[in-house]
């Protein structure tokens, strides 16, 4: 049997790793950055493991596999994806093996913003409706290393676009597509590229599956037209599932809650809120437990999450999650005067489209290696001032906000030039308001 080329040592390369071998299929393993501890990995499972190979010896690799077995966010530029090409070797996903290992019914969920969330709502009605279902994918459990868990019934995948842009075997019963903006573009070759692999969250699929897609996101609902199976809309204003009078509800009448007892209700939670519940209800969950879940959804941390309040009333939120200009927009449209702090690594967008939200803007803190960016973004719109440093940043901030506004950290950026991901990053952020606000130092 010829091995499988594993580019990459991450949670999910690692995973496969293992997943490969423990079906007695031979692995080469290899990372342009080795380390020992990935070797001592790959050695246990009895792989054979190469760190940093050169072109010329990759090149060999590849003609000695099968198949090869990126890990997810592999750029698409590297050198792998040509001469697996040239060598006539196919490339596939986690998703891939998954489908050749196991038959249990799968939900997907993708889109640039908000699909871990989704993830995790669905995940929780299907549970809340006595179905033993888990929340993987583009989450801390790979679904290959999920199925080694037999109670498993049902897979709620969050599907990104680095898994889908190799998989060509994916077939969820339902697939949600949430929404699309530019992102990634340090990963994909092109714009086009990261829609095409988005798309093929639906490519899978048959005609008795079924295909939610956003009504109102106009890449979303053009793509609908390419969908194999039966395709359900949601929106807020526009959808089978939509909000009508108030209330949530579903395209046969069914009433969910109104949007005012959601624990909170800004544009994008209402949103996210109908996608879930369109998603989960096609897999069987009941209505009562999509009212529980809506009802008591505590947010996850990062996404618009207040950190305290100063005595005059101005709210200092945490939105570090926002990694791109589009969920940047989407915070700021639940607001009416906002002192932003943005800025970080830029992963190759465009973040003039911050200031397609400037009138909700009073002022700008720019941050990061990207705050040149920022900042000429608002020049002559807002006020813009620089920090280089977290704790300066909350400082400039309560500086500038004023009763009636709030201090929104929205980077629209990535968080690796100050931390190693953004959940540290908002973190940073929190500790930094705690201490500022209480007199301390930062």
């Amino acid at each position: 049997m010829a091995p499988v080329l594993v580019v990459g040592l991450g949670i999910t390369g690692q995973a496969v790793v293992r997943a490969l071998r423990a079906r007695h299929v031979p692995v080469i393993a290899v990372d342009d950055r080795p380390t020992d501890e990935q070797a001592a990995m790959v050695d246990s499972v009895g792989a054979r493991f190469v760190g940093a190979p050169d072109e010329t010896l990759l090149a060999r690799l590849v003609d000695e596999v099968a198949e090869v077995l990126p890990t997810p966010g592999l750029p698409e530029r590297h050198p792998v994806f040509g001469l697996a090409q040239r060598a006539d070797v196919g490339v596939i996903s986690e998703f891939d093996l998954a489908a050749r290992w196991d038959g249990r019914p799968l939900v997907a969920i993708t889109g640039t913003n908000g699909k871990t969330t989704v993830t995790m709502m669905v995940t929780a009605m299907l549970q809340a409706s006595g179905r033993r279902a888990a929340a993987v994918g583009n989450t801390e459990v790979p679904l290959v290393a999920a199925l080694d868990d037999p109670d498993i019934e049902v897979f709620v995948v969050e599907a990104s676009s680095f898994r889908l842009a190799t998989s060509h075997a994916f077939a969820p019963r339902v697939a949600t597509w949430l929404n699309f903006a530019p992102d990634h573009l340090d990963v994909h070759l092109s714009l086009d590229a990261y829609e095409e692999a988005k798309a093929r969250i639906w490519a899978g699929q048959g005609p008795t599956d079924v295909a939610v897609a956003n009504a109102e996101d106009p890449v979303v609902a053009a793509r609908t037209a390419e969908a194999r199976g039966r395709v359900v809309t949601y929106g807020i204003e526009r959808g089978e599932w939509r909000v009508r009078h108030g209330r949530l509800s579903g395209p046969d009448g069914e009433d969910l809650l109104a949007v005012i007892d959601l624990p909170r209700s800004l544009p994008h939670d209402v949103g996210n809120a109908l996608a879930a519940a369109a998603t989960a209800h096609h897999v069987g969950a009941s209505l009562e437990a999509i009212r529980q879940v809506l009802s008591g959804w505590q947010q996850l941390p990062h996404r618009v999450q207040l950190v305290a309040r100063r005595p005059d009333g101005v709210g200092f939120f945490d939105d570090s999650k926002a990694t791109t200009p589009h969920a940047v927009r989407a915070a700021l449209a639940g607001f009416g005067s906002v002192v932003l702090i943005a800025g970080g690594r830029n992963k190759g967008l465009d973040l003039s489209e911050l200031a397609r939200e400037a009138e909700r803007v009073r002022a700008v803190v720019a941050i990061g290696e990207s705050a040149d960016e920022v900042a000429a973004t608002f020049a002559g719109v807002r006020p813009v001032v620089m920090a280089s440093s977290m704790d300066e940043a909350v400082a400039r901030a309560d500086e500038l906000a004023r009763p009636g506004d709030e201090v929104l950290l929205s980077p629209g950026t990535a968080s690796f030039d100050w931390y190693r991901s953004y959940g540290e990053r908002g973190d940073d952020f929190a500790r930094s308001v705690r201490a500022f606000l209480s007199g301390g130092e930062g």
